[in-house]
């Protein structure tokens, strides 16, 4: 079985500042962000990651620096940069104030009806959520603890894509800096276990059990976590 984590950055200085950062180079973390990423790491402590795979954007790599720097080097998971986990193209709107994009006329357009929503001179929203999935399914081919550690829009494309509702719902999908969702796959379909995780250690949700299918989906939700 599989266990993936989603990571979403921790609050960047774009955050503070309300601009869309989109692709821009040396977006880097507030004292806040770099608080998260290091609370994260003791909230991930004792996890044992078989990959990383990340955004190539820096606020991805410094939000995860302080997890990698706590595990022993002989321990460490092997780290994947791909482009199927970079943030969205925003084309034109990069750079520019969340307060000033709404009185664009495609704005209604993201809010409403992201799937048709093509950023001038940058991507397509479903083209994004392609991708993100490819990423996906590639981390989930691996086995064990996967770690995906990327961008809001992008995480909410996979949430969406997971649960099996219209990319139209993902603004819906509220998706914190440094919070973590936790999928489950079973070699044929994921499951939700946690999501916008922004507090409660991680650890139980980030066990494999080595086989390879999961648990099945039982009646009623579910039995609890057994007492000890």
């Amino acid at each position: 079985m599989t266990r993936i984590l989603l990571i979403r950055h921790a609050h960047s200085v774009a955050n503070q500042s309300g601009i869309l950062a989109g692709r821009a180079k040396g977006v880097f973390l507030t004292d806040q962000g770099i608080s998260q990423s290091e609370e994260l790491a003791k909230r991930l402590s004792g996890s044992k990651i078989s990959r990383v795979h990340i955004s190539p954007l820096e606020r991805c790599h410094l939000t995860i620096a302080p997890l990698l720097k706590s595990i022993p080097s002989k321990d460490r998971p092997k780290i994947v940069i791909s482009e199927d986990l970079s943030e969205v193209d925003y084309g034109k709107w990069t750079g520019r104030k969340l307060s000033t994009l709404y009185r664009e006329k495609l704005w209604k357009v993201v809010q409403n009806r992201p799937s048709a929503m093509y950023f001038p001179s940058g991507e397509g929203l479903a083209h994004v959520q392609v991708r993100a999935m490819r990423a996906v399914h590639s981390a989930a081919s691996e086995g064990g603890l996967q770690v995906i550690v990327s961008h809001g829009d992008v995480i909410k494309s996979i949430v969406a894509a997971v649960l099996g509702t219209h990319l139209d719902n993902f603004q819906k999908i509220v998706i914190d800096p440094a919070s973590i969702t936790v999928l489950d796959f079973d070699g044929t379909d994921f499951r939700v276990l946690t999501l916008n995780n922004t507090a409660s250690p991680i650890a139980d949700f980030a066990k494999t059990s080595g086989k390879k299918r999961a648990v099945k989906a039982l009646l009623g939700g579910g039995s609890g976590k057994k007492s000890k």
